[in-house]
């Protein structure tokens, strides 16, 4: 899952894919390999202003556009606007991916109405709000895992009372959100106790600050960090990760699927390997 960012102020890329810019970044990330596009019009940074509804369709529109007439990726757009969501929908987006844990039902409602599917992030409040990984408090959960999930199930429901298909609700964690970098590596190192949920589960660990409780180091230079935090959710069930390196995650992805099987590049299992050098 490709992130395009197409807002000036976001943490990592910020300014990097306005305007045209934008319509180039969407053709580079399904070169690369991405089955997925997520758009977002608003940054949700720590502290990130509200960004009202007719901006961030002023920024996204393009790119819906543009998508709609070339190749075809499943879309999804990053908001927590009704008004914003309903554009995206109608001008062919396959899901919204909202990063308030369902903080207004009607998208959930509206999300029904067009056969669409809904990703739910966990959250504990909204972006403006928001404090940084580092003032986030260590007792702000007694057990992560457990509180996450309890209190995803909740908005989980509140969809499904809202017209939606339980099937097409996937599940998000919140890495980072509202969350100490503890309390994010605590969720990524127990990522497969979510699968009681029974829902696809997405994370989104790319170039986040959790990733420098290996070391300091500034978003441009935790490319390495996130994909170990790619791989690791990987092989603990996660169905999708959210990147902005599609290209260099993929290829670690499917270099560690192929080792797990194995298997070496020719196809060529390590005994058939030994055998015809004997």
């Amino acid at each position: 899952m490709g992130v395009l960012n197409v807002t000036p102020d976001s943490f990592f890329d910020g300014g990097r894919w306005q305007g045209e810019a934008g319509l180039r970044r969407y053709d580079e990330l399904t070169d690369e390999g991405a089955a997925i596009i997520d758009i977002g019009g608003e940054s949700t940074r720590p502290g990130a202003p509200a960004v009202p509804a007719a901006i961030q369709i002023e920024r996204i529109g393009p790119v819906l556009e543009y998508a709609g007439a070339h190749r075809p990726v499943l879309l999804t757009v990053d908001t927590t606007s009704v008004e914003v969501a309903e554009f995206a929908l109608k001008a062919g987006a396959d899901a919204i991916n909202d990063v308030s844990c369902l903080a207004d039902r009607q998208i959930a409602k509206l999300v029904s109405e067009y056969s669409a599917g809904l990703i739910i992030m966990h959250a504990r409040g909204p972006m403006c709000l928001m404090p940084g990984f580092s003032d986030v408090p260590e007792d702000s959960y007694s057990d992560t895992v457990a509180e996450v999930a309890s209190e995803w199930v909740t908005a989980q429901k509140a969809a499904i009372l809202q017209g939606l298909d339980g099937e097409d609700i996937v599940f998000d964690p919140g890495i980072g959100f509202w969350k100490s970098a503890r309390h994010s590596l605590e969720l990524l190192q127990r990522i497969n106790e979510f699968a009681n949920l029974v829902a696809p589960i997405i994370v989104g660990p790319s170039r986040k600050s959790f990733l420098t409780v290996t070391g300091s180091a500034p978003p441009e230079q935790r490319l390495g960090g996130s994909i170990a935090a790619c791989l690791h959710a990987a092989r603990n069930g996660v169905t999708a990760v959210r990147v902005h390196d599609v290209l260099a995650t993929k290829q670690a992805l499917t270099l560690s699927r192929m080792l797990d099987q194995k298997t070496v590049a020719v196809g060529l299992s390590v005994d058939q390997r030994l055998d015809s050098a004997c």
